[in-house]
């Protein structure tokens, strides 16, 4: 059997830090929204400073972050269904509309989704950039990167291992616009191969092209992520001393991720993928899916201040750990693009004392991000003084505050 790399933990290596720049600030300074979620219609304008929303809970407050989720590829942060964002009530559409300040002037973009009656599977998501249609989603990474931190993600260390992988494509993806592509190529290709695997009389010469392209893409997609965890290794390292917030120590786990980290040719890495994936097809026939590659790869996080895995944390720990590690990467992003991404932090200040608040705050401003927060009481974000405009939400209204 060719022999790849062990699977165990390996710390990635550590690239030549870059030049430090100071990132340009990109601001949503207008949301319209239209039938998304509870909200018939709404136009909110706001300046480039940070926006707190408060509210009771099920005022829709995350509905509204939601909605920003939605301006980068993807499925947003609750990875939910484009028929679920329409408005119960509604005729099935729904758009999202925003207006940006940056180093670009004023970009619009704008998504949404037509209903098409009694077709929900063929509804499609629209993109349209200044009112032009947009080749694909991945286009809006021209104009922003958008970073998000939810109570949904608290279980992301105890969690399964796809958890960490979606939260690993999301922070490769905000530095490599085009890794997204290339690992939906690669799940794709892994289907039709398991497809093949499925008939009694293989297609060897088919088989074979998938593989290849499997390799190849299995590779790149190893890279990208390697590439982005050294990175963020580097950032922490060189600014953990400042931190507030409880460092964390990376490592991926993966045989394709392990073979690359090493630095080797990655015509080498590829040719041996090829190979196992050849030899292991009865196995994989057996299992109905391929048991080795890059999809089964996973983000170890260890507590850097008490050398423990993340998962054997406290659960106040973790929380402190990954907020840490999401401002860890938005500052990887700055430095990188040149831009400061958006920041959405639901229920942020809930698991923080005032200290701790007021620590959080000082980071995002020194990061140069406008960052969208939500709380249900407004006096947990006074730290913040006119550093923010505060909005109240009440049943699908939005109302400044003051």
């Amino acid at each position: 059997m060719t022999a790849l790399p062990s699977p165990s933990p390996v710390p990635t290596p550590r690239p030549t830090a870059p030049e430090r720049i100071a990132p340009e600030r990109v601001a949503i300074v207008e949301l319209r929204l239209a039938d998304f979620r509870n909200y018939p219609s709404l136009a909110l304008a706001c300046d480039a400073r940070h926006v707190v929303l408060h509210g009771e809970n099920g005022s829709g407050k995350t509905n509204l972050l939601e909605a920003l989720s939605l301006l980068t590829p993807g499925r947003g942060f609750r990875r939910a269904r484009l028929d679920e964002m329409a408005r119960l009530g509604g005729d099935g559409s729904w758009s999202v509309f925003a207006r940006l300040d940056g180093p670009d002037g004023e970009v619009r973009l704008g998504t949404g989704a037509e209903a098409i009656a009694g077709d929900d599977e063929a509804r499609q998501r629209r993109v349209r950039i200044d009112g032009a249609p947009a080749r694909s989603a991945d286009d809006l990474l021209d104009h922003l990167r958008v970073l998000w931190l939810t109570p949904a993600m608290d279980g992301l260390f105890t969690g399964p291992a796809a958890d960490r992988r979606r939260f690993l494509d999301r922070l490769v993806l905000a530095v490599d616009p085009g890794h997204g592509a290339r690992v939906s190529a690669y799940e794709k290709a892994m289907r039709g191969r398991n497809r093949l695997l499925e008939d009694d009389r293989w297609d060897v010469d088919w088989l074979a092209a998938i593989e290849e392209q499997m390799a190849d893409l299995g590779v790149a997609v190893a890279s990208a992520r390697v590439e982005t965890v050294a990175c963020l290794e580097r950032l922490i390292e060189a600014t953990r001393a400042d931190a507030p917030f409880p460092h964390a120590e990376l490592a991926l786990e993966g045989e394709i991720e392990a073979w690359v980290a090493t630095g080797g040719p990655a015509a080498e890495a590829e040719d041996a993928f090829r190979a196992r994936l050849a030899e292991n097809r009865r196995r994989d026939k057996a299992a109905g899916r391929a048991l080795d590659g890059p999809h089964r790869a996973d983000l170890a996080v260890r507590h850097g201040p008490k050398a423990m895995p993340a998962h054997l944390s406290s659960t106040g720990e973790q929380k402190a750990l990954l907020l840490g590690l999401v401002l860890a990467h938005a500052r990887l992003v700055g430095e990188t693009t040149g831009r400061a991404p958006l920041l959405l932090l639901d229920e942020i200040a809930a698991h923080l004392d005032p200290t701790r608040r007021a620590q959080l705050f000082d980071v995002l401003e020194a990061l140069g991000s406008q960052c969208w927060m939500t709380g249900t009481d407004a006096s947990a974000f006074s730290s913040l003084g006119d550093r923010a405009t505060l909005f109240e939400v009440a049943g699908g209204r939005v109302m400044p505050n003051g």
